[in-house]
This record gives C-alpha cells, sequence and structure tokens, in this order.
C-alpha cells in the first residue's frame, strides 16, 4: 500500500484535477537494515494516473528515494514497490 512506504507531502486541486503528492519515507526496511544506506536525495518524479475520485480525476506524483551505500558507494533503493497483479482464474 502506497502510504505504508511514502508519505503525502502536500496535495493540490486544480480545475477538476486533485493531485497528491508523495515522498518515500526515509527509514529503512529489515532486510537492508545491515548495510550502512545514506539517503542522498530523490530520483525524479513518477506521474501515476488513477482512477477519478469523487468525479475528479487523480495524479499520483511520487518521488523515490536515492540510497547510497556507505561500504560501497552503490545506489540502490530501499524497497521493491510492485506489487503482485490479481487474476481471475
Amino acid at each position: 500500500m502506497l502510504v505504508e512506504h511514502f508519505e503525502l507531502v502536500t496535495s493540490q486541486q486544480l480545475s477538476g484535477k486533485l493531485n497528491l503528492y508523495f515522498e518515500e519515507k526515509k527509514g529503512v526496511t529489515e532486510e537492508l537494515n545491515s548495510r550502512q544506506l545514506i539517503s542522498k536525495g530523490f530520483h525524479n518524479e513518477v506521474i501515476i494516473q488513477n482512477f477519478p475520485l469523487r468525479g475528479k480525476h487523480v495524479s499520483l506524483h511520487v518521488k523515490r528515494r536515492r540510497w547510497t551505500d556507505k561500504q560501497t558507494n552503490d545506489c540502490t533503493t530501499r524497497l521493491e514497490c510492485s506489487s503482485k497483479g490479481h487474476s481471475n482464474d
């Protein structure tokens, strides 16, 4: 769920369109807890067109954190953000 890993930082209503702005929370998940990760800002914003909410078009503006491993200097993401789809089988 989006709100588990992202914080709603602002919202904006413009001419029948609702824009919700989310930023990834700063905490590190258990699977990455053994690594020394440092937050180095954010990746470029991704805009997701969502289903209408009470007659308004909704856009989710999502920014993921850029993490750097202090020991290896590699960049990583905190977690996998996609969820498994559902089938009608």
